[in-house]
Order: structure tokens, then C-alpha cells, then sequence
């Protein structure tokens, strides 16, 4: 079966906005989907779109972040891989997986810049739950708008064992 990549918006994008179109133009295969709702229904939705899926690789937007690290949390076994973009940890829908230690590969990229989540309080959250964690602060806004495109997508969207 493979390895699967999804990507998941933030709360006001969609799999047209600039991360998505940007998956779905280079990785065939890759699942970029359009969430809209409640968290619940979001995640709903989710759980539905990789109910038979196994080797994940989720990348996770703002709310998408927020989105794929619960997922990880609830399904640790299937999660290989988690990249998470200006993650949205810091909001009270996080609250019931503070206490999780979840010891998959995450990566972070998270702007300096940033005035829509807060960076220091979120890569305290994601650095206690993820002990695996690299979290990196880049010279960039909210959504990453100069530095997404330069990072190394190619290794980053690969299982390294």
C-alpha cells in the first residue's frame, strides 16, 4: 500500500489555496482534501478519508496543524510523520491531548512573524508532546508566504529510518 500524504488547510483556506495547489500540482497521489465545519466535523471527515489507510504523512496548515496533531494522537499507530505549519496547538480544542507523549517524527516551521499563532506558547506545547520533535523558527508571516516554497518538500514528504 504504500506510504500516504495528506495535507490539511488552515481553518480559512482550502485545498485551492496556495499549500494545497501547491501539493496537488507536485505529488500526485497525495490526498488534499477541503475541511469545512466545526473542529468535530473536520475531523470527522478525516477519520473517514484515512479510515483504511496506514503510513501517514501528514502535513498540517494553522487549524490543519491543530487537525493533524490530533489525529496523531488519536492514531499514533498509523502516523509515520507528522509536518506541522504554524500549528494552531495553542487553542482549548488541544486541551484533552496536553497530557500525550506521541514519539513519531514531527516537524515544525513556524514564522517569526507569526501574529495569528502564537510561537512561543505553541512550540512549548508541541516540544512536550512530540519529544521527537524539530522545530524550527524561519524569518516569515503566518502563512509562511516567503519561506514555504524553499523548504525541502521532496525529503521532508519521505519516511527516513
Amino acid at each position: 500500500m504504500g506510504i500516504t500524504r495528506v495535507f490539511i488547510h488552515g481553518l480559512e483556506s482550502s485545498s485551492g489555496g496556495t499549500k494545497g495547489t501547491y501539493f496537488s500540482k507536485r505529488y500526485d497521489g497525495m490526498i488534499v482534501e477541503d475541511y469545512v465545519g466545526t473542529l468535530e466535523e473536520r475531523m470527522i471527515k478525516l477519520n473517514e478519508i484515512l479510515a483504511d489507510k496506514k503510513e501517514l504523512i501528514l502535513v498540517g496548515s494553522s487549524y490543519g496543524g491543530l487537525m493533524a496533531a490530533i489525529y496523531a494522537c488519536e492514531n499514533e499507530g498509523k502516523v509515520k510523520k507528522i509536518i506541522l505549519l504554524a500549528p494552531a496547538l495553542d487553542l482549548d480544542e488541544f486541551e484533552p491531548y496536553l497530557s500525550k507523549k506521541i514519539d513519531i517524527p514531527v516537524i515544525t516551521y513556524h514564522g517569526s512573524q507569526d501574529d495569528v499563532v502564537p510561537l512561543e506558547p505553541v512550540k512549548k506545547i508541541a516540544t512536550s508532546i512530540f519529544p521527537n520533535i524539530s522545530y524550527n523558527t524561519v524569518n516569515d508571516d503566518h502563512p509562511l508566504s516567503t519561506t514555504f516554497p524553499t523548504f525541502d518538500w521532496y525529503n521532508l514528504l519521505e519516511i527516513n529510518d
